[in-house]
């Protein structure tokens, strides 16, 4: 008998021998620690017939009024980026219409997989859940860099020769680098759940890359903002507060996207802690839903017509 299947043995003998809570509670701690040997991990579909595993409590899903009250809070925010969408079609609307719509979904998901315990031991529902809160953060950094360069056209504001810093300010490249960072993110989660050793390793390291990635963009962001302080408008002062201290409103977005990043990358070693509800809300969903709320104020998105007279009159006079 080769030593592979003496330790196959060993484990199927320890697994009958040992009461159902007790397997269950010694795969909870190790699934935290991210210490669950191989061959236990390929007995989770047998132990499951004896004690299922809880996925959403085991990765610190446990407040429920919390996830409601986000979801809660996002619904006239969602009704209110749709009406704007319709009014004024801008990305920037648009883009904050689908991340409202996500996080909505995500948070109502978040709080049925807490209460349905048949569902938080679906780990297909589980990812999905994970999945959607990375996606969305691409909506809300590319609608913050987006907004600092739209509201530079319509400034009127003479440009600025930047240097070796405007290749930060390629849109289409901030977006493509923005892609790969969602696409990691996303085959990270995934491969980190895996049963195989290699590949949930390969998952963790696909996951601090697109984080990484995310904390570089939002960096570049927040640059894009500062500069912007050194601009001068040449437009006639709005009626509208959020226009004239737009400069102050989107210095404001930054600081709450830097912060979200900031902490996921500083726990980005420590998957449980990252989890935990006491510093999850305050350093990732409420950073969030408040730079939502600065982006709804009125006059902060310019209109497109005026975006786009902005655009043809710079283009008339590049001719």
């Amino acid at each position: 008998m080769s030593a592979a299947d003496a330790q196959d043995r060993t484990t199927a003998l320890f697994m009958k021998k040992r009461p159902a809570w007790q397997l269950e509670l010694r795969l909870r701690l190790s699934f935290r620690t991210n210490s669950i040997p191989y061959n236990s991990r390929l007995q989770l579909g047998s132990i499951s017939t004896m004690s299922s595993f809880d996925y959403a409590t085991a990765f610190g899903y446990h407040s429920i009024p919390a996830a409601v009250v986000f979801a809660v809070v996002y619904l006239p925010l969602l009704a209110w980026f749709i009406r704007q969408s319709i009014k004024n079609t801008t990305y920037v609307y648009i883009s904050l219409s689908i991340f409202c719509l996500i996080r909505v979904v995500a948070f109502v998901l978040r709080a049925i997989l807490i209460a349905s315990k048949s569902l938080g031991e679906n780990l297909g529902v589980f990812i999905a859940d994970e999945v959607m809160f990375g996606v969305g953060f691409f909506a809300l950094l590319y609608s913050a860099f987006t907004l600092v360069l739209d509201r530079e056209i319509v400034s009127g504001a003479p440009p600025v020769d930047y240097g070796a810093l405007k290749i930060l300010r390629n849109r289409r490249l901030f977006r493509i680098v923005l892609i790969v960072g969602v696409v990691l993110g996303i085959m990270g989660t995934n491969d980190s759940t895996s049963s195989n050793p290699s590949t949930a390793s390969t998952g963790k390291n696909l996951r601090r890359a697109s984080l990484i990635i995310f904390l570089v963009l939002t960096l570049i962001q927040a640059l894009q903002t500062g500069l912007a302080f050194t601009q001068q408008s040449r437009r006639v002062p709005s009626r509208y507060w959020a226009d004239r201290h737009g400069k102050y409103v989107l210095a404001l977005i930054s600081l709450f996207l830097v912060v979200r990043e900031v902490f996921l990358v500083a726990t980005i070693s420590n998957f449980t802690r990252q989890n935990e509800e006491v510093l999850w809300y305050p350093f990732v969903a409420l950073p969030e839903v408040l730079a939502v709320m600065c982006y709804s104020m009125s006059g902060l998105v310019p209109a497109r017509a005026d975006l786009q007279a902005s655009k043809d009159m710079e283009y008339g006079y590049g001719m």
